[in-house]
């Protein structure tokens, strides 16, 4: 277990190295910020002294390894519009989309697999085919309409809920969260679906499809023939055996959620990183979105290494395959 820790583990600084030039590379060529960070007013020798403060006077393989250098110190570099760490500014936002992020899979999880458990253990009912045409429809609809639809439902019309902002916070463990509040968790509860509807979708047809696979299976034929009861049957077994498919999905859905957050955020003014990152681009901050590409790259890398080990742990079939 541990030699294949450690190789995974290799394989993951690999990938988050690889990246490192993707991301610095590719976006080194989209744009100049100093077209937008130095004004015009500006004559050449000032122009030139704020283009070599800001370090792009540099050839893009110095900076690149001037980036290395300063992120095996710490720092992913300096924003050129707020002037602060860029590292330092995507983890003072970053705990909104996670709480928002975290919010969404949960109700994925808790909405999607019983449904899910529903339409397979009884495929033909009215109400399976009712949830699964609802997944289709729940897979189509684009997120940006679905957002101004709960807007204009919940907050216009019957004014239930707030349509905008994070709310009243309370700090725990040195974070503030949402969650924590009333006031927090009216704000949190439209994003929050709007994030998770297509998460739902897709948890309930792979919910149903791993459990059309595992009934006709052996063990649980001879589980209902010790008599087991079709609730014990149903957890222990069928339920049991459709979570390894679904952890994997799961995992990675977790780490999309978070990346592609940015819709969600800025349609209900959510001050998380997605935002920050919208604004980033539109002012051509380049360490502040490099810096959130990197965290992003990390959050994939360890979800998937995660994944990896709690994979071992539902499927003695791996653990045994990684012992041969």
């Amino acid at each position: 277990m541990s030699g294949w820790l450690l190789r995974r583990v290799g394989q993951a600084a690999l990938v988050v190295l690889a990246m490192t030039v993707i991301v610095f590379v590719g976006l080194h060529a989209v744009g100049n910020p100093v077209d937008i960070l130095i004004g015009d007013d500006l004559n050449q020798q000032e122009r030139l002294q704020a283009i070599a403060r800001l370090g792009l006077d540099q050839p893009l393989w110095r900076q690149y390894l001037a980036f290395v250098d300063g992120a095996l110190h710490g720092s992913l570099g300096r924003s050129f519009v707020y002037q602060e760490d860029a590292f330092h500014l995507i983890l003072q936002r970053l705990p909104a989309t996670l709480e928002l992020a975290v919010s969404a899979l949960l109700l994925a999880v808790l909405i999607g697999v019983p449904l899910g458990l529903v339409a397979g253990m009884w495929p033909e009912h009215p109400l399976s085919k009712a949830l699964m045409a609802g997944s289709i429809v729940g897979f189509s609809l684009p997120a940006f309409w679905v957002a101004l639809m709960l807007i204009m439902v919940f907050s216009v019309q019957l004014g239930w809920l707030p349509a905008s902002g994070r709310g009243a916070t309370r700090e725990w463990l040195g974070v503030a969260w949402s969650w924590l509040t009333l006031d927090g968790l009216q704000h949190l509860v439209l994003p929050a679906v709007n994030l998770a509807l297509f998460k739902i979708s897709l948890v309930l047809r792979l919910t149903r499809a791993g459990v059309r696979e595992v009934l006709p299976q052996d063990f649980v034929k001879f589980a209902r023939a010790k008599g087991l009861s079709p609730a014990r049957v149903l957890v222990w077994h069928v339920l049991r055996n459709t979570l390894i498919p679904l952890v994997t999905v799961l995992g990675l859905e977790l780490g999309s959620t978070i990346a592609y957050a940015v819709v969600t955020e800025s349609i209900f003014a959510w001050p998380g990183a997605g935002k920050l990152i919208l604004d980033s681009i539109n002012s051509l901050d380049r360490p502040v979105v490099v810096a959130y590409l990197m965290v992003v790259v990390l959050i994939f890398v360890t979800l998937n290494l995660l994944v990896d080990v709690l994979y071992k742990l539902l499927d003695p079939r791996v653990r045994l395959e990684g012992a041969a």
